[in-house]
């Protein structure tokens, strides 16, 4: 097994002792040991997301709008998500 020396500011080590202290985790390095396997995982979860809305997209075929309409009607859609202001 590889050891891993990091340095953490005092409020981050602070966080990582009470989660260690409160029971959630056995020790320091079973807790980065779970920060890593979560990240792994949401990145293959991304990875597998973004593959189904490719193929689905594939899947549609060729639009008849425009890069344009297209465009538009995407930012009309985040405007009322509230991704982006009226301005853009």
């Amino acid at each position: 097994m590889a050891r891993l020396t990091i340095s953490l500011p005092d409020q981050m080590n602070d966080w990582v002792e009470a989660q260690v202290t409160a029971g959630r985790y056995g020790s320091v390095s079973e807790y980065f040991r779970d920060l890593v396997r979560c990240d792994q995982e949401r990145r293959d979860t991304a990875i597998d997301e973004l593959c189904v809305m490719l193929e689905r997209a594939e899947a549609s075929g060729v639009s008849k709008r425009s890069v344009s309409e297209i465009l538009e009607a995407a930012r009309e859609e985040a405007r009322r998500k509230g991704l982006l202001s009226g301005e853009n």
